[in-house]
């Protein structure tokens, strides 16, 4: 918790119960499902659950917002962005069952109502969305050739209704075809984390 708090001071009672449950629920969770990479669980709450709340030093979302996660693996980035907002609307999908059943006893564990959670293919999802947000699941591109014409085209955040990615590395041939659109933040700005010198937040509006 105190790695949180560091950079997330004014979280209320319940989320700090919240954040501070997660540990242990992944870490029995991954003794049965390899869901989290064993070597990582060393440093689960900065490389799954910090790097997640990136998000929120870049976007506050709004009350009754709509944000899929889509190949949320574990739930991550939506779970840590479910307890920070508790009153946003959080659809988490992925394409792996055993994942999605993880994420589903994780959201019940926290009672988490502002969470719901599928298999299923991002070609199959029809609804739209404020933002959709994932952890670099695969190349920008791609990502958004599945996601084209799932964003709402009613907007009421500062930034425009669009994709939210986090991804490491140099990514300036990846952002090349969007270059006149992305957005990057260094994570390095957020959080001081050695982790996270490397790692970006891609942010791309789309809409119809």
């Amino acid at each position: 918790m105190d790695l949180i708090l560091k950079y997330f001071p004014r979280l209320t009672e319940r989320q700090k119960e919240q954040f501070a449950a997660l540990p242990e629920l992944y870490g029995d969770w991954n003794s049965k499902i390899n869901v989290i990479s064993r070597k990582d669980m060393d440093n689960f709450v900065e490389h799954h659950v910090l790097h997640s709340l990136a998000v929120a030093k870049v976007i506050q979302f709004k009350t009754m917002a709509d944000i899929m996660d889509l190949g949320t693996g574990g739930g991550f980035p939506g779970i840590p962005l479910a307890i920070m907002f508790p009153d946003t609307n959080f659809y988490l999908v992925d394409s792996i069952g055993k994942k999605i059943k993880v994420v589903k006893s994780v959201a019940e564990s926290l009672q988490l109502t502002n969470v719901s959670a599928e298999q299923i293919r991002a070609e199959h999802v029809q609804r739209d969305f404020d933002f959709i947000v994932s952890r670099a699941v695969t190349d920008l591109s791609q990502f958004v050739g599945w996601v084209r014409g799932k964003v709402s085209d009613i907007h009421y955040h500062k930034l425009r209704n669009g994709i939210i990615y986090l991804k490491g590395g140099d990514l300036t041939e990846e952002i090349a075809p969007f270059r006149k659109k992305v957005r990057m933040f260094d994570i390095s700005e957020f959080f001081e984390e050695s982790y996270f010198e490397t790692k970006k937040i891609i942010y791309l509006p789309l809409g119809r």
